[in-house]
Protein backbone atom coordinates (compact mmCIF):
# COMPACT_ATOMS: atom_id res chain seq x y z
CA UNK A 1 0.00 0.00 0.00
CA UNK A 2 1.32 3.61 -1.01
CA UNK A 3 2.29 5.36 1.91
CA UNK A 4 -0.43 7.98 2.33
CA UNK A 5 0.38 11.56 4.66
CA UNK A 6 -0.03 14.67 4.03
CA UNK A 7 -1.86 16.36 1.48
CA UNK A 8 -2.36 13.09 -0.40
CA UNK A 9 -5.97 13.51 -0.37
CA UNK A 10 -6.49 17.54 0.75
CA UNK A 11 -4.29 18.63 -2.76
CA UNK A 12 -7.21 17.63 -4.67
CA UNK A 13 -8.61 21.36 -3.41
CA UNK A 14 -5.58 23.17 -4.18
CA UNK A 15 -5.12 21.27 -7.73
CA UNK A 16 -9.33 22.59 -7.96
CA UNK A 17 -8.22 26.34 -7.33
CA UNK A 18 -5.21 26.46 -9.60
CA UNK A 19 -7.17 25.01 -12.44
CA UNK A 20 -9.15 28.05 -11.76
CA UNK A 21 -6.49 30.46 -12.79
CA UNK A 22 -6.84 29.17 -16.36
CA UNK A 23 -10.90 29.39 -16.44
CA UNK A 24 -11.30 25.54 -15.66
CA UNK A 25 -13.63 24.39 -12.94
CA UNK A 26 -14.47 20.92 -12.12
CA UNK A 27 -16.83 18.93 -14.31
CA UNK A 28 -19.32 18.12 -11.73
CA UNK A 29 -19.89 19.52 -8.49
CA UNK A 30 -18.23 18.81 -5.09
CA UNK A 31 -21.57 19.46 -3.38
CA UNK A 32 -23.09 15.89 -2.13
CA UNK A 33 -26.70 17.27 -2.59
CA UNK A 34 -26.37 19.42 -5.43
CA UNK A 35 -25.01 15.79 -7.61
CA UNK A 36 -28.08 14.12 -6.72
CA UNK A 37 -30.12 17.06 -8.05
CA UNK A 38 -28.08 17.32 -10.99
CA UNK A 39 -27.72 13.19 -11.46
CA UNK A 40 -31.64 13.47 -11.51
CA UNK A 41 -31.10 15.79 -14.57
CA UNK A 42 -29.18 13.61 -16.37
CA UNK A 43 -30.99 10.33 -15.69
CA UNK A 44 -34.86 9.05 -16.62
CA UNK A 45 -37.19 8.28 -13.44
CA UNK A 46 -36.40 5.07 -13.53
CA UNK A 47 -33.07 4.69 -12.96
CA UNK A 48 -32.72 7.44 -10.83
CA UNK A 49 -35.34 6.70 -7.93
CA UNK A 50 -34.02 3.43 -8.50
CA UNK A 51 -30.17 4.60 -6.61
CA UNK A 52 -31.98 7.72 -4.58
CA UNK A 53 -35.46 6.41 -3.61
CA UNK A 54 -36.15 4.43 -0.65
CA UNK A 55 -38.39 2.17 1.26
CA UNK A 56 -42.28 3.70 2.18
CA UNK A 57 -42.33 6.97 2.99
CA UNK A 58 -38.55 7.30 2.88
CA UNK A 59 -38.28 7.95 7.05
CA UNK A 60 -35.33 6.01 7.05
CA UNK A 61 -33.64 7.16 4.75
CA UNK A 62 -34.39 11.02 6.37
CA UNK A 63 -33.48 9.78 9.02
CA UNK A 64 -29.62 8.61 8.34
CA UNK A 65 -28.83 12.08 7.42
CA UNK A 66 -30.44 13.82 10.48
CA UNK A 67 -28.98 10.95 12.54
CA UNK A 68 -25.41 12.64 11.60
CA UNK A 69 -26.56 16.56 12.62
CA UNK A 70 -27.43 14.90 15.79
CA UNK A 71 -23.39 14.89 16.44
CA UNK A 72 -21.15 17.92 16.04
CA UNK A 73 -17.24 17.74 15.90
CA UNK A 74 -15.73 19.63 19.21
CA UNK A 75 -12.23 21.00 16.66
CA UNK A 76 -8.94 20.87 18.84
CA UNK A 77 -6.06 23.55 18.40
CA UNK A 78 -2.20 23.34 17.94
CA UNK A 79 -2.11 19.24 17.86
CA UNK A 80 0.53 19.31 15.09
CA UNK A 81 -1.89 18.26 13.07
CA UNK A 82 0.02 19.40 9.69
CA UNK A 83 1.00 15.77 8.75
CA UNK A 84 -1.52 13.25 8.86
CA UNK A 85 -1.48 9.04 8.19
CA UNK A 86 -5.33 8.01 6.86
CA UNK A 87 -4.54 4.53 5.72
CA UNK A 88 -5.51 1.65 7.70
CA UNK A 89 -6.21 -2.62 7.57
CA UNK A 90 -9.37 -3.94 7.82
CA UNK A 91 -9.65 -7.75 7.37
CA UNK A 92 -6.47 -7.98 5.89
CA UNK A 93 -7.04 -5.51 3.16
CA UNK A 94 -5.19 -2.41 3.63
CA UNK A 95 -6.19 0.97 2.26
CA UNK A 96 -5.55 5.00 1.78
CA UNK A 97 -8.34 5.71 3.92
CA UNK A 98 -11.08 4.41 6.37
CA UNK A 99 -13.66 4.63 2.78
CA UNK A 100 -14.57 1.32 0.80
CA UNK A 101 -17.04 1.70 -2.09
CA UNK A 102 -20.39 0.20 -1.22
CA UNK A 103 -21.91 -2.85 -3.02
CA UNK A 104 -24.13 -1.43 -5.41
CA UNK A 105 -26.12 -3.42 -8.23
CA UNK A 106 -27.23 -2.65 -11.54
CA UNK A 107 -24.43 0.08 -12.10
CA UNK A 108 -25.64 0.03 -16.03
CA UNK A 109 -28.15 1.57 -15.86
CA UNK A 110 -26.65 4.59 -14.76
CA UNK A 111 -23.69 4.41 -17.20
CA UNK A 112 -22.31 1.96 -19.71
CA UNK A 113 -19.57 0.68 -18.41
CA UNK A 114 -20.84 0.21 -15.35
CA UNK A 115 -19.05 -1.72 -12.72
CA UNK A 116 -15.94 -1.22 -15.03
CA UNK A 117 -16.08 2.51 -14.41
CA UNK A 118 -16.28 2.06 -10.47
CA UNK A 119 -13.68 -0.57 -10.24
CA UNK A 120 -11.14 1.33 -12.55
CA UNK A 121 -11.84 4.63 -10.50
CA UNK A 122 -11.20 2.48 -6.73
CA UNK A 123 -8.05 0.60 -8.00
CA UNK A 124 -6.46 3.82 -9.46
CA UNK A 125 -6.90 5.54 -5.64
CA UNK A 126 -6.48 2.48 -3.54
CA UNK A 127 -9.90 2.66 -2.41
CA UNK A 128 -11.56 -0.98 -1.64
CA UNK A 129 -14.40 -1.53 -4.38
CA UNK A 130 -17.53 -4.22 -2.82
CA UNK A 131 -18.52 -5.94 -6.25
CA UNK A 132 -22.51 -6.42 -6.12
CA UNK A 133 -24.02 -10.22 -6.71
CA UNK A 134 -26.66 -8.02 -9.14
CA UNK A 135 -23.37 -6.76 -10.91
CA UNK A 136 -24.00 -5.74 -14.84
CA UNK A 137 -20.99 -7.52 -15.46
CA UNK A 138 -19.21 -10.61 -14.47
CA UNK A 139 -16.90 -11.17 -11.54
CA UNK A 140 -13.87 -11.74 -13.73
CA UNK A 141 -14.75 -8.64 -15.92
CA UNK A 142 -14.66 -6.57 -13.06
CA UNK A 143 -11.91 -8.11 -11.34
CA UNK A 144 -9.85 -7.45 -14.96
CA UNK A 145 -10.32 -4.50 -14.81
CA UNK A 146 -9.61 -3.41 -11.36
CA UNK A 147 -6.09 -5.21 -11.49
CA UNK A 148 -3.50 -5.07 -8.32
CA UNK A 149 -6.59 -3.44 -6.56
CA UNK A 150 -8.32 -4.63 -3.37
CA UNK A 151 -11.76 -5.85 -3.79
CA UNK A 152 -14.36 -7.83 -2.03
CA UNK A 153 -17.36 -9.54 -3.04
CA UNK A 154 -21.06 -9.26 -1.77
CA UNK A 155 -23.04 -12.08 -1.66
CA UNK A 156 -27.21 -12.07 -2.24
CA UNK A 157 -27.31 -15.32 -0.94
CA UNK A 158 -29.02 -17.55 -3.65
CA UNK A 159 -31.58 -20.40 -2.10
CA UNK A 160 -29.81 -23.15 -4.71
CA UNK A 161 -26.69 -24.47 -2.66
CA UNK A 162 -24.34 -25.58 -5.91
CA UNK A 163 -25.38 -21.91 -7.16
CA UNK A 164 -23.95 -20.43 -4.01
CA UNK A 165 -21.18 -22.37 -4.10
CA UNK A 166 -19.70 -21.72 -7.76
CA UNK A 167 -19.90 -17.81 -7.40
CA UNK A 168 -18.25 -18.54 -4.45
CA UNK A 169 -15.48 -20.31 -6.11
CA UNK A 170 -15.23 -18.07 -8.96
CA UNK A 171 -15.30 -15.07 -6.50
CA UNK A 172 -12.15 -16.26 -4.52
CA UNK A 173 -10.66 -17.19 -7.73
CA UNK A 174 -10.65 -13.86 -9.49
CA UNK A 175 -9.06 -12.25 -6.07
CA UNK A 176 -11.75 -11.17 -4.15
CA UNK A 177 -10.69 -11.20 -0.57
CA UNK A 178 -13.64 -10.91 1.70
CA UNK A 179 -17.09 -11.50 1.59
CA UNK A 180 -19.87 -9.41 2.36
CA UNK A 181 -23.73 -11.36 3.39
CA UNK A 182 -26.31 -8.95 2.96
CA UNK A 183 -28.89 -9.79 5.10
CA UNK A 184 -31.70 -7.62 4.99
CA UNK A 185 -32.48 -7.85 1.56
CA UNK A 186 -33.56 -11.23 0.93
CA UNK A 187 -37.30 -9.80 -0.30
CA UNK A 188 -37.57 -6.28 -1.87
CA UNK A 189 -39.67 -3.32 0.42
CA UNK A 190 -42.33 -1.73 -1.02
CA UNK A 191 -40.66 0.97 -2.51
CA UNK A 192 -43.37 3.62 -4.03
CA UNK A 193 -40.81 5.49 -6.53
CA UNK A 194 -40.28 2.23 -8.56
CA UNK A 195 -43.70 0.88 -8.22
CA UNK A 196 -44.82 4.27 -9.63
CA UNK A 197 -42.64 3.64 -12.66
CA UNK A 198 -43.07 -0.26 -12.65
CA UNK A 199 -39.02 -0.54 -12.69
CA UNK A 200 -37.20 -3.24 -11.36
CA UNK A 201 -33.72 -4.17 -13.34
CA UNK A 202 -33.64 -7.82 -12.58
CA UNK A 203 -36.92 -8.45 -14.13
CA UNK A 204 -35.97 -6.81 -17.42
CA UNK A 205 -32.67 -9.11 -17.58
CA UNK A 206 -29.99 -5.85 -15.91
CA UNK A 207 -27.91 -6.73 -12.64
CA UNK A 208 -28.10 -10.65 -14.12
CA UNK A 209 -24.20 -10.92 -15.61
CA UNK A 210 -22.90 -12.82 -12.25
CA UNK A 211 -26.06 -15.44 -12.29
CA UNK A 212 -26.11 -15.72 -16.22
CA UNK A 213 -22.81 -16.50 -16.66
CA UNK A 214 -22.57 -19.08 -13.94
CA UNK A 215 -21.74 -22.77 -14.90
CA UNK A 216 -24.08 -24.19 -11.97
CA UNK A 217 -27.06 -21.82 -12.66
CA UNK A 218 -26.75 -22.39 -15.98
CA UNK A 219 -26.48 -26.12 -15.65
CA UNK A 220 -30.18 -25.66 -13.93
CA UNK A 221 -31.75 -24.50 -16.86
CA UNK A 222 -33.91 -25.52 -19.79
CA UNK A 223 -32.18 -23.21 -22.44
CA UNK A 224 -29.28 -20.75 -21.87
CA UNK A 225 -30.14 -17.48 -20.66
CA UNK A 226 -28.97 -16.62 -24.33
CA UNK A 227 -31.79 -19.07 -26.00
CA UNK A 228 -34.55 -17.80 -23.21
CA UNK A 229 -34.13 -15.26 -21.30
CA UNK A 230 -37.84 -14.69 -19.56
CA UNK A 231 -37.42 -18.15 -18.02
CA UNK A 232 -33.52 -16.98 -16.60
CA UNK A 233 -35.03 -14.37 -15.12
CA UNK A 234 -37.38 -15.64 -13.67
CA UNK A 235 -35.75 -18.93 -12.16
CA UNK A 236 -32.71 -16.07 -10.85
CA UNK A 237 -35.61 -14.07 -9.53
CA UNK A 238 -36.84 -16.70 -7.35
CA UNK A 239 -33.99 -17.87 -6.41
CA UNK A 240 -32.24 -15.00 -4.51
CA UNK A 241 -35.05 -13.37 -3.39
CA UNK A 242 -38.10 -14.74 -1.02
CA UNK A 243 -36.43 -16.70 1.56
CA UNK A 244 -35.01 -15.62 4.72
CA UNK A 245 -32.34 -17.79 5.99
CA UNK A 246 -31.73 -18.29 10.02
CA UNK A 247 -28.28 -17.92 11.65
CA UNK A 248 -27.24 -21.48 11.70
CA UNK A 249 -27.23 -21.40 8.12
CA UNK A 250 -23.87 -19.17 8.13
CA UNK A 251 -21.61 -22.57 8.66
CA UNK A 252 -22.53 -23.16 5.21
CA UNK A 253 -20.70 -20.18 3.93
CA UNK A 254 -17.40 -21.01 6.11
CA UNK A 255 -17.52 -23.89 4.41
CA UNK A 256 -17.39 -22.62 1.28
CA UNK A 257 -15.17 -19.61 2.26
CA UNK A 258 -11.94 -19.28 3.37
CA UNK A 259 -11.58 -15.82 3.54
CA UNK A 260 -12.95 -13.43 5.77
CA UNK A 261 -16.86 -13.28 6.20
CA UNK A 262 -18.72 -9.40 6.85
CA UNK A 263 -22.66 -9.51 7.48
CA UNK A 264 -24.35 -6.91 6.11
CA UNK A 265 -27.19 -5.29 7.51
CA UNK A 266 -27.16 -5.42 11.30
CA UNK A 267 -28.94 -2.81 13.46
CA UNK A 268 -29.60 -4.45 17.10
CA UNK A 269 -26.96 -5.28 19.21
CA UNK A 270 -28.06 -8.62 20.04
CA UNK A 271 -27.79 -9.65 16.49
CA UNK A 272 -24.59 -8.33 16.58
CA UNK A 273 -23.52 -10.36 19.65
CA UNK A 274 -25.18 -13.45 17.46
CA UNK A 275 -22.53 -12.71 14.33
CA UNK A 276 -19.93 -12.93 16.67
CA UNK A 277 -21.17 -16.27 17.90
CA UNK A 278 -21.57 -17.46 14.48
CA UNK A 279 -18.15 -16.98 13.96
CA UNK A 280 -17.80 -14.13 11.53
CA UNK A 281 -15.04 -11.80 11.16
CA UNK A 282 -17.03 -8.82 10.62
CA UNK A 283 -20.18 -6.63 10.46
CA UNK A 284 -21.90 -3.74 8.78
CA UNK A 285 -24.06 -1.50 10.47
CA UNK A 286 -26.76 -0.66 8.01
CA UNK A 287 -30.29 -0.16 7.50
CA UNK A 288 -29.61 -0.31 3.51
CA UNK A 289 -29.30 3.24 3.42
CA UNK A 290 -33.36 3.21 3.85
CA UNK A 291 -34.14 1.04 1.19
CA UNK A 292 -35.93 -1.83 3.46
CA UNK A 293 -37.73 -0.85 6.53
CA UNK A 294 -39.48 2.23 6.59
CA UNK A 295 -39.50 3.89 10.17
CA UNK A 296 -36.62 2.17 11.30
CA UNK A 297 -33.66 3.58 13.10
CA UNK A 298 -31.08 5.01 11.91
CA UNK A 299 -28.22 3.30 11.25
CA UNK A 300 -25.91 5.52 13.38
CA UNK A 301 -28.03 6.11 16.37
CA UNK A 302 -27.54 2.03 16.71
CA UNK A 303 -23.65 2.34 16.10
CA UNK A 304 -22.00 3.35 19.67
CA UNK A 305 -23.61 0.62 21.26
CA UNK A 306 -23.16 -2.59 19.08
CA UNK A 307 -19.50 -0.89 18.62
CA UNK A 308 -19.17 -0.97 22.37
CA UNK A 309 -20.75 -4.19 22.45
CA UNK A 310 -18.68 -6.27 19.77
CA UNK A 311 -15.88 -3.95 18.89
CA UNK A 312 -13.28 -5.52 20.19
CA UNK A 313 -14.14 -8.95 18.79
CA UNK A 314 -15.19 -8.25 15.24
CA UNK A 315 -14.10 -5.29 12.56
CA UNK A 316 -17.36 -3.13 12.97
CA UNK A 317 -17.69 -1.10 9.56
CA UNK A 318 -20.87 1.38 9.39
CA UNK A 319 -22.80 2.44 5.62
CA UNK A 320 -25.89 4.73 5.70
CA UNK A 321 -26.29 7.95 4.70
CA UNK A 322 -22.49 9.41 4.59
CA UNK A 323 -21.92 11.73 2.35
CA UNK A 324 -18.98 14.00 3.36
CA UNK A 325 -16.13 13.85 4.93
CA UNK A 326 -17.72 15.52 8.46
CA UNK A 327 -20.10 12.17 8.51
CA UNK A 328 -16.85 9.53 7.87
CA UNK A 329 -14.95 11.14 11.08
CA UNK A 330 -17.85 11.35 12.92
CA UNK A 331 -19.10 7.33 12.03
CA UNK A 332 -15.37 6.52 13.10
CA UNK A 333 -15.35 8.49 16.09
CA UNK A 334 -18.74 6.39 17.08
CA UNK A 335 -16.90 2.95 16.72
CA UNK A 336 -16.89 2.28 13.43
CA UNK A 337 -13.31 0.96 11.13
CA UNK A 338 -13.84 2.08 8.28
CA UNK A 339 -17.21 3.61 6.09
CA UNK A 340 -18.84 1.77 3.14
CA UNK A 341 -19.96 4.68 0.47
CA UNK A 342 -23.13 4.06 -1.72
CA UNK A 343 -25.07 6.81 -3.01
CA UNK A 344 -22.88 9.62 -3.85
CA UNK A 345 -20.50 7.29 -6.11
CA UNK A 346 -23.30 6.05 -8.18
CA UNK A 347 -24.11 9.79 -8.83
CA UNK A 348 -20.80 10.84 -9.81
CA UNK A 349 -21.23 7.47 -12.25
CA UNK A 350 -24.12 8.82 -13.76
CA UNK A 351 -22.01 11.81 -14.88
CA UNK A 352 -19.31 10.53 -16.14
CA UNK A 353 -18.59 6.79 -15.61
CA UNK A 354 -14.74 6.34 -14.42
CA UNK A 355 -14.12 10.11 -14.11
CA UNK A 356 -17.39 10.95 -12.14
CA UNK A 357 -16.62 8.14 -9.78
CA UNK A 358 -13.19 9.14 -9.50
CA UNK A 359 -14.13 12.50 -8.84
CA UNK A 360 -16.94 12.10 -6.17
CA UNK A 361 -14.16 9.54 -4.28
CA UNK A 362 -11.20 12.24 -4.59
CA UNK A 363 -13.84 15.09 -3.19
CA UNK A 364 -14.79 12.54 -0.55
CA UNK A 365 -11.36 11.67 0.72
CA UNK A 366 -10.31 15.23 0.60
CA UNK A 367 -12.80 16.56 2.74
CA UNK A 368 -12.14 13.55 5.31
CA UNK A 369 -8.57 14.52 5.52
CA UNK A 370 -9.01 18.34 6.32
CA UNK A 371 -11.82 17.63 8.62
CA UNK A 372 -9.69 15.23 10.21
CA UNK A 373 -6.37 17.84 9.88
CA UNK A 374 -9.04 20.66 11.29
CA UNK A 375 -10.23 19.28 13.97
CA UNK A 376 -7.16 18.57 15.23
CA UNK A 377 -6.87 14.44 14.59
CA UNK A 378 -3.43 12.89 12.45
CA UNK A 379 -5.23 9.73 12.14
CA UNK A 380 -8.44 7.75 11.92
CA UNK A 381 -7.44 5.95 15.02
CA UNK A 382 -7.53 8.92 17.26
CA UNK A 383 -11.18 9.26 16.93
CA UNK A 384 -13.00 8.53 19.59
CA UNK A 385 -16.33 9.80 21.25
CA UNK A 386 -14.61 12.62 23.19
CA UNK A 387 -14.27 13.94 19.68
CA UNK A 388 -17.92 14.44 19.59
CA UNK A 389 -20.82 16.13 21.17
CA UNK A 390 -24.74 14.68 21.14
CA UNK A 391 -26.81 17.81 19.90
Amino acid sequence: MRDIVTGQFAAYQNEIYLQGLAGNVPPFTTDPEALEASARERLGPGPFWYVAGAAGSGATARANREAFDDWRIVPRMLTDATERHLGTTVLGTQMPAPVLLAPVGVQSILHPDGELATARAAAGLGVPFVLSTASSHTIEEVADVAGDGARWFQLYWPNDPDVTVSILDRARRSGYRVLVVTLDTWTLAWRPHDLDQSYLPFIRGIGTAIPFSDPAFRAGLAASPEDDKPMAILKWVQMFTGTDKSWDRLSFLREHWDGPIVLKGIQHVDDARKAVDAGVDGIVVSNHGGRQVDGAVASLHVLPEIADAVGERVEVLFDSGVRSGADVVKALALGAKAVLVGRPFAYGLAHGGEVGVRHVLRSLLADFDLTLGLSGHRSPAELNREVLRER
